[in-house]
């Protein structure tokens, strides 16, 4: 019994734990992609302290054959003087440069090695991170027009619903009410004298209520005829 439900703990702690993941994704990838910057940022720094070192391993392997150059020269003079004693210490110290010119070699060939493969780890690591970068965008767009599906097809749908109503009451209201006023006015000018005065002189029935610009230039005309 005890055994069933220790496994049945340790399921609802993986649930919920998966659960949990699964709430807040987007963030957890995101600083899984920064850690993996950071890692990988760390390799290439690897890379350029053990390229410098294979430089410098270069740069002594170049020391020590140019050494061992010299004492065989100067080994090769003591021995046409005679001094085989000199000859043989300077053959000595060619031995010593010699066993470190090998080791040079071998630690250059070891350094390419690693520097070859630290290479080609941190490209296909930058490569990975390039595309978890991308999917990282996508997820966040995604995630952001889902919260927006989800507010346009939940309560935002019924809104604009609601919203179109208002506004096809409010013009339909608007155009009743301009309706109403052009009606009012027509039926107050055909019950007022003064509306229907201007109605007549409007049809030609007796003198008008403005004077025209012919009627105004004829009275100037009047004007200056008396004064000529």
């Amino acid at each position: 019994m005890f055994k069933l439900i220790s496994i049945l703990l340790r399921g609802r702690a993986h649930d919920a734990e998966q659960a949990f993941a699964d709430r807040h994704a987007v963030p957890l990838l995101a600083q899984q992609i920064r850690d993996a910057a950071q890692a990988i940022q760390s390799a290439r720094r690897s890379v350029a302290v053990a390229t410098a070192q294979n430089e410098q391993e270069k740069a002594q392997h170049q020391t020590i054959l140019s050494r061992i150059a010299d004492l065989e020269t100067r080994a090769c003079a003591a021995l046409d003087k005679g001094n085989e004693g000199l000859a043989r210490e300077a053959a000595e110290a060619i031995a010593f440069l010699e066993a470190e010119r090998d080791a040079s070699v071998a630690a250059q060939a070891q350094f390419t090695t690693s520097i070859g493969k630290l290479k080609g780890i941190v490209r296909s690591a930058e490569a990975r991170l390039q595309e978890l970068q991308r999917g990282e965008r996508l997820a966040r767009a995604t995630e952001q027009a889902q919260k927006l599906d989800v507010v346009v097809a939940g309560p935002g749908l019924a809104t604009l619903d609601e919203a179109e109503e208002t506004l096809a009451r409010l013009r339909l209201r608007q155009s009743q009410n301009e309706l109403t006023a052009a009606a009012l006015k027509d039926m107050e000018s055909t019950t007022r004298p003064a509306g229907i005065i201007e109605k007549l002189a409007n049809a030609g029935c007796g003198a008008p209520l403005t004077a025209s610009a012919d009627d105004v230039l004829a009275r100037l005309k009047s004007r200056i005829t008396p004064a000529a």
